[in-house]
């Protein structure tokens, strides 16, 4: 089975998990044993062909090297719900907001809205999987009301937070 893993990509991925493979792993994983029948070894053939195939997830937080801007991204993460603009970041950590914003975005693709909302969506998949219901995850995310936090969500992720944790079964992509 190790050489079948060598068509697996090298690096860590982000992946949409298919229903398909959801469903494979769920049964291969009450084995707590390598595949013995012809059957696991089918099955576990098929998860590894599911995660070769799958489409990469752009997900992930890229950290500015720049100390200033370093020392405000680590300030957000610190305290997600602060709804505080770029200026008042920037006053925080003694830089201009024009120079934030230009070293911020050159630094990791991002503006500080984005980078913020991509802060707490993975903030955010983290609480649902831990069971938190939507709406407290909101509030405590800093959003004002539940349908922001969604719509949010849903813009960045593809999906409302209650699908991706919860898939519809017959869906493409749950």
């Amino acid at each position: 089975m190790e050489s079948a893993c060598a068509k697996l990509p090298h690096g860590p991925r982000t992946l949409r998990v298919s229903c398909l493979l959801r469903e494979a792993v769920r049964r291969a994983a009450g084995w707590h044993r390598a595949p013995e029948t012809e059957a696991e070894h089918r099955l576990a053939g098929v998860l590894l062909d599911e995660i070769a195939t799958l489409p990469v997830e752009p997900l992930g937080l890229p950290h500015p090297s720049d100390p200033r801007v370093r020392r405000i991204t680590d300030a957000v993460l610190a305290n997600l719900p602060d709804n505080r603009p770029l200026e008042a970041w920037a006053d925080h950590a003694g830089v201009s907001p024009r120079t934030m914003a230009r070293r911020l975005a050159t630094e990791t693709g991002f503006g500080f809205s984005e980078w913020r909302q991509r802060a707490r969506v993975l903030r955010a998949i983290e609480l649902l999987a831990e069971g938190q219901a939507v709406t407290t995850i909101a509030i405590d995310l800093g959003y004002d009301n539940v349908s922001a936090f969604i719509a949010m969500f849903r813009r960045l992720m593809g999906t409302t937070p209650g699908r991706y944790i919860r898939p519809q079964a017959g869906r493409p992509d749950g």
